[in-house]
């Protein structure tokens, strides 16, 4: 079994800022459609966000960063081999809005590329 390095103090989710409003008016984020249809929500650490981004949300406007403090979510974050074999978080149960630390508008620079704001590890 791999050696998994120690947990980040927060994940990010990347979501339409629509998606994310209605989540609020809930309470809480169930998902996004790929989440619902794989079972868990998908989550990036800091050092893959960016490629997240690249690869999953290229060009698309009106996303948000949403940072979640990753203690909060317990055994229900699950770390598991993903995309090169990089360990991805994965949340097998709703996303408590609690959890929350903050959200930021994700903006298109002139080239299409997300701009990141800086993302605590």
């Amino acid at each position: 079994m791999p050696v998994s390095a120690p947990m980040p103090d927060v994940v990010y989710k990347i979501v339409p800022m629509e998606l994310w409003q209605k989540a609020q008016e809930a309470g809480v984020f169930k998902g996004a459609a790929i989440d619902l249809s794989d079972g868990y929500i998908h989550f990036s650490t800091a050092a893959q966000a960016v490629q997240t981004a690249r690869l999953h949300f290229a060009g698309v406007s009106g996303l948000l960063l949403v940072a979640v403090e990753a203690a909060a979510l317990g055994e229900a974050l699950k770390f598991e081999p993903s995309r090169g074999g990089d360990l991805f978080p994965h949340l097998y149960a709703d996303l408590p809005l609690a959890a929350v630390l903050w959200e930021k508008p994700l903006p298109l620079d002139a080239a299409g590329l997300h701009v990141f704001p800086e993302m605590p590890r």
